[in-house]
């Protein structure tokens, strides 16, 4: 029985090309689910955007392929115009944290028949200043690492975790001043890092309590201004991944919120999903299920 129609974007670069020796299996996985299936390549940036939005109204289905970066563009589409085609996702980026999040399978082919044969579900989505984010915004001493890094170091640790490399480098470690506010939470002070997530595995990182990613809540942690030698160790338990039990609210702060908006006044960059983000002052709030995706929870 033919399930409808669907588009196909695919960024050819992600993840050093790897779609190419998978394409054929994946379209015919698509042929034989059932679509008619519409194949696009990416041509540039923003072209997936554009694609989705052109496209929205005339398929059943959205498949993309490719990075964080390539999911971010679809999706930002799609809330543009509001669309709710649903969305299925085959990770071939370098860092797939939200994949990882949802465990959809790092096989690209197990991922094309997980999106044929599951079913829908739902997702939060973050959004900032007019612009939407999948997985994390932060801010802080080494937001910009992740813009600078050399890719190759990038592609085997994945996203949060260079941070690490990051802090360990940062011995003038640069303390910024931040102004937070949001219903939950207001905190006028220093810090040195600040994370706002959008989903339960934050790039690994297993926080004290469980982070959802269809809860409607951010997750947001704030590492306060204090004395470096205190902090180097409890930074680096973060992002490599070890609950945060014990710490205190002098140092850091954990809250859940809808809504949270952020300002600074210092020359801090932003890093949403690992490209470089707005300017301040930012607002960023929790879009409850915005996203339908096909495949299993």
């Amino acid at each position: 029985t033919m399930k409808g129609r669907m588009l196909f974007i695919f960024n050819p670069r992600s993840g050093k090309g790897q779609i190419r020796n998978k394409l054929m299996d994946i379209i015919d996985v698509f042929v034989k689910g059932g679509y008619e299936v519409v194949v696009h390549p990416t041509q540039g940036a923003k072209d997936a955007e554009k694609m989705a939005k052109t496209m929205a109204e005339e398929v059943d289905l959205i498949v993309c392929s490719g990075g964080d970066g390539t999911l971010d563009e679809v999706v930002t589409g799609l809330m543009e115009i509001g669309a709710n085609v649903p969305l299925g996702y085959i990770p071939a980026g370098s860092t797939n944290d939200f994949a990882s999040s949802l465990e959809i399978p790092r096989d690209m082919v197990k991922a094309a028949q997980d999106i044929v044969e599951g079913h829908l579900f739902s997702v939060d989505v973050g959004s900032f200043n007019e612009d939407n984010f999948i997985y994390v915004a932060a801010f802080g001493m080494f937001t910009d690492v992740s813009q600078k890094i050399n890719p190759d170091f990038k592609n085997t640790i994945g996203k949060v975790s260079y941070y690490i490399k990051g802090i360990e480098e940062a011995l003038n470690m640069r303390q910024f001043k931040i102004k937070v506010t949001s219903d939950e939470m207001n905190y006028d002070g220093d810090m040195y890092l600040m994370l706002v997530f959008n989903g339960k595995s934050a790039g690994n990182i297993n926080l004290a309590y469980k982070a959802e990613i269809d809860d409607g809540y951010l997750d947001v942690i704030i590492v306060k201004g204090m004395p470096i030698p205190k902090t180097l160790p409890l930074l680096i338990n973060i992002l490599k991944g070890e609950h945060l039990e014990g710490y205190n609210e002098n140092e850091i702060l954990f809250f859940k919120t809808k809504k949270v908006t952020i300002e600074c006044e210092d020359k801090l960059g932003t890093d949403i999903d690992g490209e470089k983000g707005p300017d301040f002052p930012l607002t960023i709030e929790c879009i409850k299920d915005g996203i339908q995706l096909l495949g299993y929870e």
